[in-house]
Formats: structure tokens, C-alpha cells, sequence
């Protein structure tokens, strides 16, 4: 006999939930209308080059990236992108918006991130989210729109910086299943292993000086070169 419990009795035990939750959720979603799918961020010439093979070396290439770039340009950059929202500080927030943008270094990687942030900004716009009057006429980054919708939706960086980096892993797993013979139970257990690196990284990243910011992944810097002129390509350069 099956014994149905009243809804009533269940209610305690459900954790009610801010709007913001729901807002991270839908900024982070792969079905976020920004082409984010369509860019592997040099993960294409890894492939084809060899370098990455299997699931071992796609740890190796993806957790590097996320350590010596994501890691010590991104996140610390987030983080003083939150702060000048929140003072708010227009200038500081420019700054870093272009101390972002500058520090691509390849046509593609710049391109990518610029197309990125033009798109999020239209999104935002159509759900009445503008971005300052200062940012008028200016380049913005994937990250700037990122961190000034969580600032405006109300999400704590504690929450959008987590998912902002989970949201890139989600995409380059995405990417690497359509790139080689890579079954979903596999990237599954690959973006696990990379997640759990996350908090570490947020950890370190919040030690860094201004003056040790900086993208140090030359390795993907050369192969988002040569993606450039790759033959055959499924992702956009």
C-alpha cells in the first residue's frame, strides 16, 4: 500500500529560494542566447594537433587554462569588476573592462570575447538591463556584461563567480564531445574533475595584487593562432 504524504508536511523540508538563484541559473545556462557554443577557445587545433587525445590530456589542457588563465585574469578581474558596480566606481569598472580586452592575445581570442559581450549586452537590453552610460561606444567584454547583470539581478559574487567558471567548463566539454570520440559519460566525469578544482582557484585568485593579474597561457595563445588558419573547422575563428 502506498502512503501519500500531505503536501503541507513536506514544506518544511523545502529550502525557499531568491529570485537571484534563478537569475544565475538562467545567466550561466548553455541555452543563453549568446553563441558561447559556437567558439572552442583554441580547444579545435589542440585536437587536431594532438595535444589533446583522451581524457587525461583534456584534464591537463582544460585545468591548466583554468588555473594559469581563468584563474589569474578572469576571476581576479570579476572580483574588481563586482567591487566597482557595487560602489559604484564607472571609471575602475572601464578600466577593467579594457584591462580585459587588452589582454587577449590573439584576433580570434579578442573577437570571441568582444562578440560574446556585444550579445550579452543586447540580451540584457531586451530584459531591461542597461549597462552604464559610461560603457556607451565602448568594446565590452563577455565578462563585464557578465558581472554587471549579476550585479544587477542582485547575485552575490560568491554565486556568479563559481558559475561563471563552471559555465566555461561546461562549454569546453560540450566542445570536446563534438570535436573527437569523447561519449557524454565521459565528459561527465571530466567536467566533475574539473569543478572540483574551482574553489581553489577562486581561493587563489583572491590573493592576487592588481600588478599580478595577467593571462600566462602561452600554449593556447599558439594554437588559437594557428586555429586561425586551420583547414577544416567546426567552431569559428
Amino acid at each position: 500500500m502506498v502512503i501519500l504524504m500531505p503536501l503541507k508536511m513536506l514544506e518544511p523540508t523545502i529550502k525557499p529560494f531568491n529570485s537571484h538563484e534563478f537569475r544565475l541559473w538562467q545567466l550561466i545556462s548553455p541555452t543563453l542566447p549568446i553563441g558561447a557554443y559556437a567558439y572552442s577557445q583554441a580547444l579545435e587545433f589542440a585536437v587536431e594537433t594532438g595535444w589533446v587525445s583522451d581524457r587525461s590530456t583534456a584534464y591537463e589542457w582544460m585545468s591548466g587554462q583554468l588555473k594559469a588563465t581563468l584563474g589569474r585574469l578572469e576571476s581576479p578581474v570579476c572580483m574588481r569588476l563586482f567591487s566597482a558596480f557595487s560602489e559604484p566606481d564607472l571609471a575602475g569598472a572601464v578600466y577593467w573592462n579594457h584591462f580585459l580586452l587588452s589582454s587577449r592575445e590573439t584576433s580570434e581570442l579578442l573577437l570571441e570575447d568582444q562578440q560574446l559581450g556585444q550579445a550579452l549586452t543586447r540580451l540584457l537590453n531586451d530584459l531591461e538591463v542597461e549597462l552604464p552610460v559610461a560603457f556607451r561606444g565602448e568594446p565590452i567584454a563577455y565578462l563585464t556584461a557578465f558581472a554587471f547583470a549579476a550585479h544587477s539581478w542582485a547575485i552575490p559574487l560568491h554565486q556568479a563567480l563559481p558559475g561563471f567558471l563552471w559555465s566555461w567548463c561546461d562549454n569546453q566539454v560540450s566542445a570536446l564531445i563534438k570535436l573527437m570520440p569523447f561519449g557524454q559519460t565521459d565528459g561527465q566525469r571530466l567536467l566533475a574533475s574539473l569543478v572540483d578544482a574551482i574553489p581553489g582557484i577562486i581561493d587563489t585568485a583572491e590573493l592576487l595584487s592588481d600588478d599580478e593579474i595577467g593571462n600566462t597561457a602561452y600554449g593556447v595563445a599558439m594554437a588559437s593562432s594557428m586555429h586561425e588558419t586551420q583547414y577544416s573547422r567546426l567552431f569559428r575563428s
